[in-house]
Formats: structure tokens, C-alpha cells, sequence
């Protein structure tokens, strides 16, 4: 296929809630009021017992346990919990696909949207667009399997070898699963910088206008690609990327998070 357009063409696009689609519109707004996210993640029961299963976790070890919205916002944040509720969202709007285990799926899109968090934050960068940036990036394969079935065993085959997927989709689609990502967020009305990061996600270093989340999801894409990390797999880090961001890769070092302490939307 040519163009994206040409392959959204032959896939149906997954349905979002009312409330997700109102969500993404207070995303652009730094300035909304805690009570507009309340009311609309209030308006929609299955998103709002998701929330407080996941605010309830472990991974928040909150002191006692989150009841109501209110709760909850005011335990986890008002930002994590507008992120939160559309990762929930979003792991509720994509059926499952044969040929991919969808816990494991699942799990690496959490491994992924967690170390986009940490080096953004380590930047300085909003945390909760990377983490929501991070999580949505391995969504185009999902449309890839949609689109074209016979490529996906392809896709999959072993080893996993961090990157290998997207230059796999790229030889055999055409686009990364980020590039196939960026035109549905695109289409979801998404801000246009988490749409210009999952662009750029797969070689931020090519384009005219870098993009610092572009080069952060780069980064934690491959970080999820290896599994059971520890802080040496930053050396496999490419080393062009990392200078570019500026990132303090001794602070990392003595920073580097288990991808268990991540949020698991996938167990929902």
C-alpha cells in the first residue's frame, strides 16, 4: 500500500466513547476544570469502574482505598487519572486479533507507556502525554492486523529483537505501527503533538523538526522490547538518539524503574 489513506481505507475503524472522544478534547487544556473530568468520566460507568479497579491497584500503594471519582482524583491526580481513564478506554475499543496474545500485547504497550513516562519526565517533559503516547504506540499493529492478516505471523515471528517489529511492518506494510498510529490518533482529534511524536517514533532523528516525545517513545519502544531489562540495557540504547535528547545517563542508571511498579491496563 502506498498511502495511508489508501490503507485506512480497508480497515473499520474502532469505535470511541463519548466520553473518551470528550477526554481527548480537554487534552490540549491545561487550564480544565477538575469537575469537567469528573463529569465526564461520571457519564460512563464501565470507564469509571476501571479507573478505580486501576486507581486500587498496587501500583499506586495508596494509603486506603479510592471509592468515588473524587477519590480517586484527588489520590492520583487529576492528569493521571484523565490518562488513566482513556488507556482504559482504549484497551476496551480494539477487539481481540488472532495470532497475538493480547495479555502480552497488552503488557508491553504498559512497559512502553511507563518508560516513555520516566525519561520524560527525567526531561522535564509532561509525563502523562508521554505515558499516553507510549501506550497508544503499538495500537497500529492492531490495524495491521485488521488490514493485512497474512503479515502479522510475519510481524510476530521470533526472536523479538528490540525494533525488529517496525522495520518488519515497514518492509511488509509500508508504515511503522507509530506511523499507522499517528493518522488514527489524527482521525480521534488527538493534540497534534502526540501525533507528530508517533510520526516520528519509529526514526526521530529524519525528520526536519525533531520531536523530543518522538525520540522519548523511540527510546521506550525499544526499552519494551527487552524483556527482563536492567539498567545496563541502556547501553543498546542508540547512541544518537540519547545525545540528542540530552539524557543524564547516569542518573538513569541509578533510576531505572522495574517495568513491575508499571500500570497493567491489560489485566482489565
Amino acid at each position: 500500500m502506498s498511502d495511508l489513506a489508501a490503507f485506512f481505507q480497508s480497515i473499520k475503524l474502532p469505535v470511541m466513547s463519548e466520553a473518551a472522544q470528550a477526554l481527548i478534547q480537554t487534552l490540549n487544556d491545561d487550564e480544565v476544570p477538575v469537575a469537567q473530568v469528573r463529569n465526564i468520566i461520571g457519564r460512563d460507568p464501565a470507564m469509571s469502574a476501571q479507573l478505580l479497579r486501576l486507581a486500587n491497584s498496587a501500583t499506586f500503594g495508596l494509603p486506603r482505598g479510592v471509592a468515588t471519582l473524587d477519590d480517586a482524583i484527588a489520590m492520583v491526580g487529576m492528569a493521571q487519572v484523565r490518562t488513566l481513564a482513556l488507556g482504559a478506554c482504549l484497551n476496551e475499543s480494539f477487539p481481540v486479533v488472532a495470532g497475538l496474545e493480547r495479555k502480552e500485547f497488552w503488557n508491553n504497550s504498559m512497559t512502553c507507556a511507563g518508560y516513555a513516562h520516566w525519561l520524560a519526565t527525567s526531561l522535564q517533559m509532561d509525563g502523562q502525554m508521554a505515558w499516553l503516547s507510549g501506550m497508544m504506540l503499538r495500537l497500529g499493529e492492531l490495524l495491521i492486523a485488521q488490514a493485512q492478516p497474512e503479515s502479522l505471523p510475519e510481524i510476530e515471528k521470533l526472536p523479538h529483537l528490540p525494533g525488529a517489529r517496525w522495520d518488519r511492518e515497514r518492509r511488509l506494510v509500508g508504515f511503522s505501527e507509530g506511523q499507522i498510529t499517528a493518522e488514527l490518533a489524527h482521525r480521534w482529534n488527538f493534540p497534534m503533538q502526540i501525533v507528530q511524536a508517533l510520526q516520528r517514533s519509529y526514526d526521530p532523528l529524519t525528520e526536519q523538526a525533531f520531536s523530543r516525545l518522538g525520540a522519548v517513545l523511540h527510546l521506550a519502544g525499544l526499552l519494551a522490547d527487552t524483556p527482563y531489562a536492567g539498567a545496563q540495557v541502556l547501553e543498546t540504547l542508540p547512541h544518537d538518539v540519547v545525545d540528542r535528547l540530552q539524557l543524564d545517563l547516569p542518573w538513569l542508571h541509578s533510576h531505572f524503574p522495574s517495568a513491575d511498579s508499571f500500570v497493567d491496563i491489560g489485566a482489565l
